[in-house]
């Protein structure tokens, strides 16, 4: 589901700014707009809810691509030194989390203050995931189709570390969510990237289209599946 919400993400993020000639400035802003009203949203809300929390990551992840594609081409700052500035940034967010809560587990976020950071890291994964992505398929010359399988090869690495090494998986955990995102931005490029450039050129509207029907079928499971998880403990409750 991250794979997808990130790929569509970048797909549905270059249709704003590229499809419908939006800008990435303009659409920065929009998206950026968007993110915070589903942020405040999951905030103040007291359930968890499969379709707010992922229209959240969908929503970090549309503002992170034409975030990126702002300060790497209308500010030109290129894509290793937006990477740079955007790891930078990434990592100060998850060291404060770090050594101001005292640990990065997930599953502990119980305050509104970790649950701000937990989004804030997100945002700025997806971010970064987005300009790296268009580094290993421009700068470092590996194609969409090379940069998308150097990091599913990076994915299989930690997935493999998660089943037969004792390396820490909260740390393996946010390897695995940071690396879905330069992923997510690697294939989507090669589904809507025209066939001279690598891509399968099935556009911006088609793939979005696709990967939000995948990811739609996908909360509506998880929604059901949580709310049969719920109900017994509801039953018992009363």
């Amino acid at each position: 589901m991250k794979i997808c919400a990130t790929t569509l993400g970048e797909t549905a993020g270059d249709l704003l700014s590229m499809t419908l000639n939006v800008g990435y400035a303009v659409s920065s802003m929009i998206l950026i707009g968007v993110f915070l009203t589903t942020l405040v949203t999951q905030l103040i809300s007291k359930n968890y809810n499969p379709l707010l929390y992922w229209t959240v990551i969908l929503s970090t992840s549309t503002a992170g691509t034409t975030m990126s594609d702002y300060i790497d081409r209308t500010l030109k700052l290129g894509y290793t030194t937006g990477s740079t500035i955007l790891i930078t940034i990434l990592l100060v967010t998850l060291a404060f989390w770090r050594f101001s809560v005292g640990s990065l587990s997930v599953n502990n976020i119980k305050t509104p203050k970790v649950e701000l950071l937990y989004w804030t890291a997100i945002l700025f994964s997806n971010t970064l995931g987005t300009a790296l992505g268009d580094f290993l398929a421009d700068t470092s010359g590996l194609g969409f189709a090379g940069g998308a399988l150097l990091i599913s090869s990076l994915l299989g690495l930690v997935l493999a570390a998660h089943y037969f090494t004792q390396i820490s998986g909260v740390l393996l955990f946010w390897i695995a969510f940071i690396l879905t995102r330069p992923f997510g931005a690697t294939l989507g490029d090669v589904l809507t990237k025209s066939h001279e450039k690598g891509g399968l050129n099935f556009g911006t509207v088609g793939s979005s289209i696709v990967l939000l029907s995948i990811l739609g079928v996908c909360i509506l499971f998880t929604t059901l599946k949580h709310r049969r998880l719920i109900a017994p403990e509801s039953y018992n409750n009363e």
